[in-house]
């Protein structure tokens, strides 16, 4: 069993418990608040020097932190990687976008919106701005095909479902992207995620 350090307020570490979930892995949840400051203590910068969540440890003791790094190690030969290579780089060339062109946007304006109650005149506008360019460049992908990679779901599905379905808590209306809010139902029936829940059961 792997023990996971997360906090469910994270899309990122929520993208673990759905992976393991959805695979049918077992893990050991050890709840962080991260807005306690919990992830700065000396027993989890003994654990993760970086202080941040999710972090993974492995039955011998490594550990392994990065949300796109842990998912793709407990999806390794599962259909959420695809075989092809090509198909396997473009998965992973959509991880790299999320944590660069999407996240910093999308759950960041989010989380100061939501959990720091911070109101839009008080916000940076580039987030604004720059959520809308990344959705509309996801719908852009999403016209002509079911998911980012072709007709599977896999971990790219994954790893932005997360702060995309909630993308309203964050300003953005999706009533203008279709087949983003469409592929959004995909991922959640595939995952098993309850639509309009954060967390599935299983998880």
């Amino acid at each position: 069993m792997f023990t996971v350090y997360g906090d469910r307020k994270s899309g990122n570490c929520l993208k673990v418990a759905w992976v393991a979930a959805h695979l049918g892995i077992d893990l050991d949840w050890r709840a962080v608040d991260i807005l306690k400051g919990e992830t700065r203590t000396p027993d989890f910068l003994a654990l993760n020097p970086d202080g941040r969540v999710p972090t993974l440890v492995l039955e011998d003791g490594r550990s392994l932190s990065e949300s796109n790094a842990i998912i793709g190690y407990l999806a390794r030969d599962s259909a959420l990687i695809p075989t092809d290579a090509f198909a396997q780089a473009k998965m992973r060339q959509w991880l790299f976008w999320e944590q660069y062109s999407h996240e910093p946007y999308i759950a960041v304006r989010r989380f100061q919106r939501l959990y720091l109650g911070r109101p839009d005149s008080e916000l940076e506008p580039k987030l604004f701005e720059r959520g809308h360019a990344a959705l509309a460049l996801m719908e852009g992908a999403l016209v002509a095909r079911p998911f980012l990679v072709g007709a599977d779901l896999s971990l790219a599905d994954v790893a932005l479902v997360a702060y995309t379905r909630l993308a309203h808590e964050g300003g953005f209306d999706l009533a203008p992207y279709p087949a983003l809010r469409a592929w959004i139902k995909r991922v959640e029936d595939g995952l098993g995620i309850a639509r309009g829940e954060w967390s599935s059961g299983a998880a």
